[in-house]
């Protein structure tokens, strides 16, 4: 079947017509085998899409396996910049996304060209930036880090050592708040995080007093100020299991909580409600990629990710030094 170009790129996904009566999983798994893929779902992925993944992670992890997949094809069940990191790693192999419009709006706070003035007002600043940005802003870095090793990856440097910070404000709030660095700060946000309602997780609080309230440290520091653990979403899936509380109240995107709940069935998790009509916290990117865009995605092995060469170039050198930071560090 030929796919026409401009309907791609209006709509994002391959958008075929599937037989009703195919059973997608079993589909899926015979095209990994065909056609040597590997399918790479961060935790915030819907719950089917998590079940046929062959790794499950968070930016690191996702990081570390794209790194070292032997696979021909990788699909990234994720959002845009963790494909385009997956591609940075692996240039020779094709990355696939379920829907190129599955994007980020912490990615999009951060236009590359406006981080590049940025950096000039600060010549003798090294420059970190968190993973959830474009390809283009990892190529304007020194180091990319992501939630789980931010801390370490500050720490690990000269503690006379200028930093620029980017893109988002409040990861980097924490990491100069528990480093005591002076960080220059990009003021970018995830919408997701940024929406969590105070009010509303007290009052939870007080409906379960026996439950911790763990949170992602994307959050304003009002909320991790009240957090009985701040951490990335391989950190508090990790928490809560070796925890000895039997309930959680989970501040950041709701996926999280079906990996939580699948390794601690015996628990209860109870989504931190944000400041709106909704009960849990989703992401609208991440929850773009559905089992139907994931299986014509293999099928026709598109949307594919391409970039510039000399992007990835320049790109990898500050993704592998956050890798070999980590390694060195045991992350």
């Amino acid at each position: 079947m030929e796919i026409v170009n401009y309907e791609l790129q209006a709509k994002g996904y391959i958008d075929a017509p599937i037989d009703p009566s195919l059973d997608l999983i079993k589909e899926i798994q015979r095209l990994k085998k065909e056609k040597n893929a590997v399918i790479l779902a961060h935790y915030y992925q819907e719950s089917e899409i998590q079940d046929i993944a062959d790794y499950i992670g968070d930016s690191l992890g996702l990081s570390q396996e794209a790194a070292k997949t032997d696979a021909d094809v990788i699909v990234f069940a994720g959002v845009h910049f963790m494909a385009e990191t997956a591609k940075i790693l692996s240039p020779a192999k094709k990355v696939l996304l379920p829907d190129a419009k599955a994007g980020c709006s912490l990615s999009d706070s951060c236009p590359p060209h406006l981080f590049a003035k940025f950096k000039e007002q600060y010549p003798d600043h090294l420059v970190i930036t968190y993973v959830n940005c474009t390809a283009e802003l990892k190529a304007l870095s020194d180091i990319v880090c992501t939630s789980s090793n931010a801390v370490q990856i500050v720490e690990s440097l000269p503690a006379d050592r200028k930093i620029i910070f980017g893109p988002d404000r409040n990861l980097g709030a924490y990491v100069k708040k528990k480093t005591g660095r002076d960080l220059v700060l990009w003021n970018g946000a995830c919408m997701v995080h940024e929406i969590f309602s105070q009010d509303k997780i007290d009052r939870l609080k007080c409906e379960h007093p026996d439950a911790k309230f763990i949170a992602h440290p994307e959050c304003e520091d009002h909320i991790l100020a009240i957090a009985d653990y701040v951490g990335s979403t391989a950190g508090m899936l990790k928490f809560t299991q070796t925890d000895a509380a039997q309930a959680y109240i989970v501040a950041t995107e709701s996926g999280i909580l079906y990996q939580m709940q699948k390794a601690s069935p015996h628990k209860t998790f109870i989504p931190a409600p944000p400041n709106n009509a909704c009960a849990c916290n989703d992401c609208p990117h991440m929850k773009l990629n559905t089992l139907e865009k994931l299986y014509n995605c293999l099928k026709y092995e598109s949307p594919e990710i391409l970039l510039p060469e000399d992007v990835i170039l320049r790109a990898q050198r500050p993704i592998e030094r956050m890798l070999e930071i980590s390694a060195s560090l045991g992350l």
